[in-house]
């Protein structure tokens, strides 16, 4: 088969790396992809949400099969686009994906699915929003409706803040039109967690289950961001309560999807909030998390591809993943200044001997190419990922091959695996 892989992320390159080993796959693209996405596939220079050239360039190369990494493509149709061209291609339709395009319509959706989830009120206008607020209790919870590379949500723990965040979204638009709109909702407590199930539109697959870490700081704090780190299996999540999750969130959510004719295709995947009345809905995603990614093909012993075919044909029924026993664990590296302004084109060194150790696997997330040189590119830069018998051994040897990176311009959580996130 000639496969595509569209993205450029640790997410991507994880996907690049485990579809890479398939039997199956002939030739692999991926599209932009990155420095080390280009040590698993051909990297192919088109924008991940330039619908028309990905669609028209498939048809050029006669791919077999896409896969699609990030949201906003999903979110803008390119599924759609690639299956009307008679492409096959795995992730969400557009109507599917608003579940992760559109918070407003998320909740809506989950009140009438009966899934658990927090309070919340929708809002364009930012007096009513204040006003809403200003009845409410602290710490309360901003988002905006739409795609916001991140920073749309403010978990808020005064009023002050909660304001700021309502100005920045529908007073000054700082977030565009993913700010048109914003939902407010009510704080949950607890521990939280990823869920991530592979879905035909009738059949959900649970995957191994995984702990993320948002915050940029060390003890949880600083802001949120798109990870920090991930941990695989989530230590927090038994079998007891996956069960739970399926039962009360994943499944029907996939029934009701159905019964609102928008089947629902891809990864559906469950943000949690681990709380004293039971697992919590924070929002659903439509497609692997980042860095969660990078920990679950760690551990996929299976070949990827039969069960992403699998889940576009609707014959999931007839998969079984099987996993390592082993646990694995993330360091993101990022650039100084992220979230809010990362420094580009610092020179990364040691990448060699950081990976000498069989069990560990750097995933590049922003990085490119100068002649000999790797420069950093982005934010969130490396995905160093480490697997062990247990978690203690997995967080040593990640943070080992951290040591080993030369790169003065970049930083890290010291604290991935040793404390749960809140």
């Amino acid at each position: 088969m000639r496969v595509l892989v569209v993205g450029s992320g640790g997410r991507e390159h994880a996907l690049a790396w485990a579809i890479s080993a398939s039997p199956l796959v002939d030739t692999l693209y991926c599209a932009p992809g990155n420095a080390g996405i280009a040590e698993e596939a051909e990297c192919v220079a088109i924008r991940t949400t330039d619908i028309a050239g990905l669609v028209g360039w498939c048809r050029r190369e006669r791919i077999d099969f896409v896969v699609v990494g990030p949201e906003a493509p999903l979110v803008l149709g390119l599924v759609d686009a690639l299956e009307t061209e008679g492409i096959p291609a795995f992730g969400p339709n557009a109507a599917a994906a608003a579940l992760e395009g559109s918070k407003a319509y998320a909740k809506d959706f989950c009140l009438r699915a009966g899934i658990p989830t927090a309070a919340y009120r929708r809002f364009r206008d930012p007096a009513a929003a204040k006003a809403f607020i200003a009845s409410q209790v602290a710490p309360i919870v901003v988002k905006a409706d739409g795609l916001a590379a991140g920073k749309g949500v403010t978990v808020a723990t005064d009023f002050d803040m909660a304001y700021r965040a309502v100005d920045a979204a529908l007073v000054e638009g700082r977030l565009g039109a993913a700010g048109h709109e914003i939902v407010i909702e009510d704080f949950l407590a607890g521990e939280e967690a990823s869920f991530f199930a592979l879905v035909d539109g009738k059949t959900a697959l649970p995957l191994a289950t995984a702990q993320d870490y948002k915050r940029l700081g060390d003890g949880d704090t600083g802001p949120n961001t798109g990870g920090m780190g991930a941990c695989s299996p989530a230590p927090c999540l038994d079998p007891v309560l996956e069960g739970r999750v399926m039962e009360r969130i994943i499944l029907p959510a996939v029934a009701a999807m159905e019964c609102q004719g928008r089947p629902f295709k891809g990864v559906l995947y469950a943000g949690l909030m681990l709380t004293e009345a039971g697992p919590m809905l924070l929002e659903f995603n439509v497609r692997l998390g980042d860095p969660e990614a990078q920990v679950l093909m760690m551990r996929l012993m299976s070949d990827p591809l039969p069960a992403l075919i699998a889940a576009r044909d609707g014959v999931l029924r007839s998969i079984d993943l099987r996993w390592h026993d082993e646990h694995a664990l993330c360091v993101v590296m990022a650039a100084k200044g992220y979230p809010d302004a990362p420094e580009r084109g610092s020179e990364i060194r040691g990448l060699d001997s950081a990976a000498g150790d069989p069990r560990v696997k750097i995933f590049h997330a922003g990085t490119r190419r100068e002649g000999e040189r790797l420069l950093a590119d982005g934010g969130r830069v490396l995905g160093v990922t480490a697997l062990g018998a247990d978690l203690d051994t997995a967080r040593d040897r990640a943070y080992a091959a951290v040591d080993q990176i030369q790169w003065p311009e970049g930083f890290c959580r010291r604290d991935i695996g040793r404390r749960t996130p809140s």
